[in-house]
């Protein structure tokens, strides 16, 4: 079990010096930095991802005590944000005795693949679903090169001749 010393001196690591020799490399430093990181906020809500086919994916959010209209899905480039704020209601003359149905507001981020698309989000019983597809352009796709067969002629290529030294 940590203690309160261990969790400070675990998310106080500082990747800083090592990021200034280096070219290309933020989003390892990035998911290093981030995996330090042990914030209850993060996680919140509790989510799955499952793969459905070969290009396509879908992420289940338990996000029970949200309605529809208190979720926002935003997908931006590479990444999908996902984030609920409760519409608070204070309930006159109601007195809670213990209070542990979630209310607090949560935000999720996920990086997604190049050239992968939301598709569809859909909300029931407390789950919120989101299909995802990978969608690779024609031009980026492998494609079959055909060998050619046949006569070439090789008027060009050098000729071998026998000469015999006079």
């Amino acid at each position: 079990m940590l203690n309160k010393e261990d969790l400070e001196m675990r998310t106080a690591f500082d990747l800083s010096p090592y990021r200034r020799s280096t070219v290309g490399f933020d989003r390892l430093f990035d998911a290093l930095e981030n995996s330090f990181r042990t914030d209850a906020q993060e996680s919140f809500p509790p989510f799955d991802i499952v793969r459905t086919g070969d290009d396509s994916y879908r992420i289940t959010l338990a996000v029970a005590g949200f309605a529809r209209d208190e979720i926002d899905i935003t997908a931006q480039q590479n990444q999908l944000v996902i984030s609920g704020q409760k519409n608070e209601k204070d309930e006159d003359g109601v007195e809670f005795v213990h209070r542990g149905i979630a209310t607090r507001a949560f935000e999720r981020r996920f990086q997604l693949a190049d050239f992968v698309e939301v598709k569809e989000a859909s909300y029931e019983n407390g789950l919120l679903s989101i299909s995802l597809e990978r969608v690779v352009p024609e031009a980026m796709k492998p494609r079959k090169i055909e060998i050619g067969g046949g006569s070439h002629d090789n008027d060009d290529a050098p000729q071998l001749t026998d000469q015999k030294a006079a």
